[in-house]
């Protein structure tokens, strides 16, 4: 059989994987827990599943325009003025199977074979593989004093002839680090004198922490015009806990829009339109429920900082938003996917190697699950690296006995 080279070259999706080993140790009965999977378990909203359940009552289960549907465009245009106070129209707006999708039509718009784009590490998995899909070359760019916010020299000194776009994901996944706002202002600058697009993956703006703000582009924005190259990907996966829902969209000038929707058009015609109606209920409805998850997931996040804290030899920066902790565990194991692997066999815990973001040494960690979840959790981790831990624990209803070095 005859694979094509660029799809050889593709890597599994990290967190997929681990997701999916998760998935196979429940169904076998372990007593396995998940840090892994970056999924709220609040309940999606309820005026989402009424608004998706009034389509699917009436039967009206059609094909919709490849932008979306009117309701949904409607409600990211007043989402977009109420957010990020810029008022844009129906067609700087898409809206698309969800973020992930929004961010490989944007690549498949923009991009030409060979063109650069610059990441910033820590990143998300998905980025270098995606610009790989549309025959890109990510440029990698790593803070060097170990922090997990990049400084703008080291972006300045990766950018080049050949590049194309930046990709800004703040809060960030896997950090959870939010950007300054002298940072943000300084690469909106930096991008429209450089005339290179700006891509804001914002799918966790709502979710920050300890009174802070994850500040928008827009603020610093000069460029105003059809020419402005500031593009925003969002969506309701993470600050709606929709994630089964796909659902995302982008907001471009008009002529990048324009030919986003002709790839999608060619690839998968619309978003469902039930999934689409979901949306826009949630995002028309009552939005106490972004708060109320945003409280939780701050209470969660001090709760897996005083566990990580009692933790010999592990190293923390507290997130500001998100929910997942990036701690290193080099002083345990620099093979953070061997690290990983042993976790998973010896404590069944499941976590995600810091490598596949562009952080060795490092194991990305969510809170989004119970608080139980996380206490037990990293008691295991302990209890597997850390000799002056206890020799027994309990896992599930078996006893475990620690007995390598």
């Amino acid at each position: 059989m005859s694979i094509s080279q660029l799809a050889r070259e593709i890597k599994e999706s990290a967190t997929l994987v681990m997701a999916e080993k998760a998935r196979i140790l429940r169904e076998k009965g372990e007593p396995v827990i998940t840090m892994a999977a970056g999924e709220p378990k609040s309940k999606a909203p309820i005026d989402a599943i009424l608004a998706c359940a009034s389509k699917l009552n009436a039967g009206d289960v059609r094909y919709t325009p490849t932008q979306g549907i009117p309701s949904l465009v409607k409600a990211i245009i007043r989402y977009t003025e109420d957010n990020y106070n810029k008022v844009v129209g129906p067609e700087h707006v898409m809206a698309t199977a969800g973020a992930k999708q929004a961010i490989y039509n944007l690549m498949m718009t923009i991009i030409n074979p060979q063109d650069e784009v610059v990441i910033l590490a820590p990143y998300w998995v998905s980025y270098p593989e995606i610009v790989k899909m549309v025959y890109g070359i990510p440029v990698i760019v790593t803070p060097e004093d170990g922090r997990f916010v990049p400084r703008m020299e080291d972006i300045t000194r990766a950018v080049g002839s050949y590049t194309k776009a930046l990709i800004v994901n703040s809060p960030n996944n896997p950090s959870g680090a939010v950007y300054p706002p002298e940072l943000i202002g300084e690469l909106v600058e930096f991008c429209e004198k450089k005339k290179i697009y700006l891509i804001m993956d914002d799918i966790y703006h709502k979710l920050v922490f300890d009174g802070k703000k994850a500040v928008s582009a827009y603020e610093y924005a000069k460029d105003d015009s059809e020419n402005s190259r500031l593009i925003v990907i969002n969506g309701v996966s993470k600050s709606y806990a929709m994630t089964g829902f796909r659902i995302g969209w982008v907001v471009a000038n008009k002529k990048v829009t324009a030919v986003m929707v002709n790839v999608a058009s060619q690839n998968t015609t619309c978003p469902s339109v039930l999934l689409q109606a979901a949306a826009a209920g949630a995002l028309n409805g009552i939005q106490n429920c972004v708060e109320a998850l945003r409280l939780t997931l701050e209470n969660n996040r001090n709760v897996m900082m005083t566990e990580l804290s009692a933790f010999n030899g592990v190293t923390c920066i507290p997130p500001d938003g998100t929910f997942y902790c990036l701690p290193d565990f080099s002083a345990y194991e620099k093979d953070d996917i061997k690290l990983a692997n042993f976790l998973l066999e010896k404590a069944l815990v499941v976590t995600v190697p810091g490598t596949e973001f562009g952080a060795p040494g490092h194991l990305r960690l969510t809170y989004c699950g119970t608080i139980k979840d996380i206490t037990e959790g990293v008691a295991r981790i302990k209890w597997a690296l850390d000799p002056e831990s206890p020799n027994e624990i309990y896992i599930g209803d078996r006893k475990c006995r620690r007995d390598w070095k």
